[in-house]
């Protein structure tokens, strides 16, 4: 049995691990965890019970819940998820102490399904990994929190017992264990005995110690020796404390039997313990056994079970690389160069709202370095490296998209197109021989601001439709482009990543900082 400790990587509360499982070991931990079997069919050991999950099954473990994992079937895909409680605790204050479990004998098909889809959204942001990608990943995660306390959470109320559920009574029982480790783990270094726990939770004594042996196999003076022993570690890695003073801090009586209960456990002494592995120790206790997933069998199988969010995903992720190069040593030449669209963006009301940036950028009436169909990059200077400023701009169009836009003779049609494009597109951009600080500023003009903008244009247009101030507001707001500023110095290559969804466009200025 291990008390493991989750570490989260990327400035994410939030992991994930997609596996052919083999074996996992008894284990329990803080935090919340979701398992949601892709494929095939895996053996779960919950405490003192066992389930068999099949194919598009899925389960939560509680926080302090002992848990055990084994393949049930080769060719298993298991996704488990841990969110961390120390995160998430913070802003829900029912999150802690709480008890969640997916009951299909209560909960509706369509909860489930939300809670699931929310699972996999999560995994398909992180494959991902897009622009911004960490903010998408805590902000689903928040969605699938407030649908856990919504729809999947229980109270334990004083007898044991789940408030609301009749049946389960094994997972009644895991939610008495779930409390008495979560007070076990809290109170680990004080006196602490088994009568006092059944006075503070009102249960028998009799009945409290059949809950802990059943659930963990162990009576209730082992598994709080082995929780005092496993906290000892950090004491043993990370401070020079005498073996005395560690086990007088961890709860135990007596150094004897500290040193009895810990050699038990390691098979070493605390002080043959601290020698071995030092600070950056790690014991030879054993491990989870798995094989990792590579993201494409990943997303084939969460197409399989949800192909409306794989479509979803597929619109995001379809990103068209365009890479810019743009070399201030060498004079542009024109020839063989595609033009901008910006016959398209020169078309008048029709195509207002779409132009903003092309305008901007027109305004400032600077020298063009370098071009494409969907892109333009202008300088102050004709040649040689720019004096004080460059800017970029690019759209998510493509030459079918400019056509198309053309063939539209007024802007309810160029809504209606609008509407149909929804791909992704990815540019990058690298800016070489130039030197010097300077002042990034972006102007992003997403496909909602556009079709916001649209949608404001043709209802004043229309005599039929009377806008009051707060919507007056809400339409000003909705057509405000996004606006990013930062600060950068160069050593004679700068490279500029935009990420576009949808119609829509940006505008980076790059400005000279003396």
């Amino acid at each position: 049995m291990i008390r493991e400790r989750n570490v989260y990587k990327d400035e994410l509360p939030v992991k994930v691990l997609v596996a052919e499982m083999e074996s996992y070991p008894f284990h329990f931990h803080e935090d919340l965890e979701i398992l949601y079997v892709l494929e095939g069919k895996v053996e779960l050991r919950c405490g003192a019970y066992t389930y068999h999950l099949r194919a598009s099954d899925a389960f939560i473990i509680n926080s302090n819940e002992l848990h055990y994992l084994k393949a049930d079937s080769k060719n298993n895909m298991l996704m488990i998820l841990h969110i961390s409680s120390s995160y998430f605790n913070e802003y829900y204050k029912d999150l802690k102490g709480s008890f969640f479990m997916m009951d299909p004998e209560k909960d509706l098909p369509k909860e489930v399904d939300i809670a699931k889809r929310l699972i996999g959204k999560i995994m398909l942001e992180i494959i991902q990994k897009g622009y911004g990608y960490e903010e998408k990943v805590i902000e689903t995660t928040h969605n699938l929190i407030s649908v856990l306390l919504s729809d999947f959470r229980y109270e334990i109320i004083g007898d044991g017992k789940l408030l609301g559920v009749s049946s389960k009574s094994d997972r009644i029982l895991a939610a008495r264990l779930c409390k008495i480790m979560s007070l076990m783990c809290e109170r680990y270094n004080s006196k602490l005995t088994l009568n006092s726990i059944a006075e503070a939770e009102n249960l028998s004594i009799y009945y409290l110690s059949h809950v802990i042996k059943d659930a963990a196999g162990l009576s209730f003076q082992e598994l709080l020796n082995y929780i005092r022993v496993e906290e000892s570690k950090a004491l043993l890695q990370n401070t020079d404390r005498k073996i005395s003073v560690v086990a007088a801090e961890t709860g135990f009586s007596a150094v004897r039997y500290y040193i009895k209960h810990f050699e038990d456990r390691y098979g070493v002494t605390p002080a043959e313990y601290r020698k071995k592995y030092g600070e950056a120790g790690k014991p030879d206790v054993q491990e989870a056994r798995y094989v990792k997933s590579d993201s494409d069998d990943i997303e084939e199988a969460l197409k399989k079970q949800h192909i409306e969010l794989y479509r979803e995903y597929l619109n995001i992720r379809k990103l068209l690389p365009v890479i810019v190069e743009v070399d201030l040593s060498k004079e542009f030449s024109p020839e063989g160069k595609p033009y901008f669209a910006g016959r398209l963006m020169d078309r008048g009301d029709v195509t207002r709202p779409l132009a903003r940036p092309y305008k901007l950028l027109k305004s400032l009436r600077e020298h063009v370095r370098e071009r494409g169909v969907n892109f333009i990059v202008t300088a102050d200077t004709e040649t040689g490296e720019c004096e004080k400023c460059m800017s970029v701009l690019v759209y998510n169009l493509n030459d079918t998209m400019c056509s198309d836009f053309l063939a539209a003779q007024s802007k309810e049609k160029m809504l209606e197109r609008i509407d149909t494009y929804n791909e992704g597109a990815e540019f990058l951009i690298r800016i070489t021989e130039l030197h010097g600080n300077f002042r990034i500023s972006r102007y992003k003009l997403s496909q909602e601001n556009i079709r916001c903008a649209y949608e404001e244009a043709i209802n004043q247009s229309s005599k039929n439709i009377s806008t009051g101030k707060r919507q007056a507001i809400v339409s000003n707001w909705s057509t405000l482009p996004d606006t990013r500023f930062d600060n950068v110095t160069t050593m004679g290559n700068l490279s500029l990543r935009s990420t576009l969804k949808g119609v829509s466009g940006e505008l980076i200025l790059i400005d000279r900082v003396e």
